[in-house]
């Protein structure tokens, strides 16, 4: 069966994950099989191969925009699914950058060696089959294939509907370079249809997929955390916090706020709540900077007495991931009031102290329990290519196996390696 068949001719979706997954089992061993350097190899062909199809994946992308345009998806959404020369290059290197990272598998976690003689060693391992069910970013497509590849995992990939045109256009590029490097197709494939029930199908492939990657919106990631019979990497939204200190330099903390909330509003890290420090000086010329350049803030009382633009904040909003040029703001009686804001409201994504003061820094990267944390820097740097870890998978707000950027080291897992010299328990 090909990726272009009908579903008029497909298999029931159970069936047809099923098939897939046990064709996906057969090429990882295949795959776990290739060095280090014949991945990486396999990964730059891809890459290639994405340059090589930039007109048909540009083609491909503006018939998933005008789809969306009709279906009158949100700015933000267009922004995340658009495409254009300098996005496919930036995949594409991107894809060049995991090729370059060193190759997790085999690396040696520790070694030690028992009194009675016994060697151990744990060494990475890859997980084996993994499933990614992802929304509108075109780019995960490829993203996941290289993370998938370079970790020695083969992937099943289910996009959404609205990038559908997009996802098959770079698959098929990525594919074409990777066969060319000696990586067996149905190590990367692409689900081919968007009946909801293949994602049905994969949450329940017990024994067949071995780990599910969902990355989308809070209703996707809610519905594969409740359904899934397969272990689950994910995170809900991206509430992110940035905490104006009193002790914040004002030229600052007004940079790092412009920046956090609308340098691109529509990704996870983008900030979504602002809290400044009663105290702090420069509150009413910061708020103004962020209302003058577009943005809409909806705050407490006291951030409304700063300026008359500033709409009345609604219990809600302090739960909301907007991903749009919104913004909550909250004006909090020093660190403690503002620690127990985060507490109440943040995902556990990422959330920012801008302060000079290096105890409250080091109070707020201890006591915040979030994947990341940052002080005096945006929010926006929550990201794995920002990270130096190459392409991101996701990242996970959880606090089991992986946690933060989801890259390389978090799509392996480990074995134990014992050496004797004959010894037996008494």
């Amino acid at each position: 069966m090909t990726q272009q068949e009908t579903s008029a001719t497909q298999p029931n979706p159970a069936d047809l994950v099923g098939g897939l997954a046990r064709a996906g089992r057969k090429a990882q061993t295949r795959l776990a099989r290739l060095s280090g350097p014949e991945k990486a190899q396999a990964l730059q062909l891809a890459a290639q191969g994405l340059r090589a199809a930039e007109a048909e994946i540009l083609a491909a992308n503006e018939l998933d925009l005008a789809a969306a345009r009709k279906a009158g998806l949100a700015e933000a959404m267009l922004d995340r699914l658009a495409l254009d020369a300098g996005r496919i290059e930036a995949v594409a290197s991107a894809v060049e950058a995991v090729a370059a990272l060193p190759d997790p598998v085999g690396q040696k976690i520790d070694r030690t060696q028992r009194p009675n003689g016994l060697v151990l060693e744990r060494v990475r391992v890859p997980i084996g089959l993994l499933g990614i069910i992802y929304e509108s970013r075109p780019n995960v497509t490829a993203d996941a294939a290289a993370l998938c590849v370079r970790a020695g995992n083969a992937v099943l990939l289910r996009g959404g509907s609205e990038a559908v045109h997009s996802n098959r256009a770079i698959h098929a590029a990525m594919v074409g370079g990777l066969v060319k490097g000696g990586v067996p197709a149905e190590a990367v494939q692409l689900i081919p249809t968007q009946d909801r029930a293949a994602v049905g199908a994969m949450l329940a492939a017990a024994g067949l997929i071995d780990m599910i990657i969902p990355r989308g919106g809070k209703s996707l990631v809610a519905r594969v955390q409740a359904d899934a019979r397969v272990p689950v990497l994910a995170h809900l939204d991206g509430i992110c916090h940035t905490y104006i200190h009193q002790a914040a330099d004002p030229e600052m903390a007004r940079s790092v706020a412009h920046n956090a909330k609308l340098r691109r509003t529509g990704i996870c890290g983008a900030m979504e709540t602002l809290l400044l420090d009663a105290t702090f000086p420069d509150s009413p010329a910061l708020l103004g900077d962020l209302l003058d350049a577009g943005c809409e803030l909806r705050g407490d009382p006291r951030a409304q007495a700063m300026d008359s633009r500033i709409l009345p904040a609604a219990a809600e909003d302090w739960d909301t991931e907007y991903l749009e040029a919104i913004l909550s703001v909250a004006v909090v009686d020093g660190l403690d009031d503002a620690l127990a804001h985060i507490a109440a409201h943040s995902s556990g994504h990422t959330d920012v102290i801008v302060t000079q003061d290096e105890v409250a820094a080091e109070q707020f990267l201890a006591i915040v329990d979030s994947a990341i944390v940052m002080v005096n820097a945006s929010s926006q740097f929550a990201d794995g290519g920002e990270f130096g870890l190459g392409a991101e998978i996701g990242i996970a707000t959880g606090r089991l196996h992986a946690r933060g950027p989801v890259a390389l080291e978090g799509l392996t897992t480990y074995k134990w390696l014992v050496r004797g010299t004959g010894q037996i328990r008494p």
